[in-house]
């Protein structure tokens, strides 16, 4: 069993109530080998909402408390976002999840590349929230741009 981001499976859970359907992805979804998740919406965050990124690092700072996950006005999300990845890491745990497929660039999920928190666009090296607690409990993870090595 693996979990995925549910915006790559076509659930419209992204900031702005759209999705970014991968029909490879949504396939492993309905064939069962595949479980949709959001860990924002876990934690909490509705749909739509505000834009989030990370100030002060990425994921790992802010599982640190050293950066925090902001709205562009500048309203502190990180609570929630912990919340969420909280939730996310207990049920892959408690399914034997060894390894997840999950969105690039996003604050939450983006793996080894993310926005800079300026909401400009600007991409920097570094995960996200949820990436980043994954990498702690050795749970693998690929993107949107790399799960074909998973689906061989």
């Amino acid at each position: 069993m693996i979990f995925v981001s549910a915006c790559l499976a076509g659930v419209k859970t992204r900031y702005d109530g759209t999705d970014r359907l991968d029909e490879k992805i949504r396939a492993l979804v309905v064939s069962g080998a595949a479980i949709p998740l959001c860990p924002e919406v876990l934690g909490g965050r509705g749909i739509p909402r505000e834009t989030i990124e990370i100030t002060g690092g990425d994921g790992a700072q802010v599982l640190s408390g050293r950066a925090r996950v902001v709205d562009q006005k500048g309203g502190d999300h990180t609570k929630e976002i912990l919340e969420g990845v909280d939730e996310f890491i207990k049920a892959a745990k408690a399914m034997g999840v060894a390894a997840v497929i999950l969105k690039t660039k996003s604050p939450t999920c983006g793996h080894k590349k993310i926005y800079d928190g300026t909401f400009t666009g600007k991409l920097i090296d570094g995960s996200g929230v949820l990436s980043a607690a994954l990498e702690k409990e050795s749970i693998k993870i690929y993107t949107e741009e790399n799960c074909g090595e998973l689906l061989k």
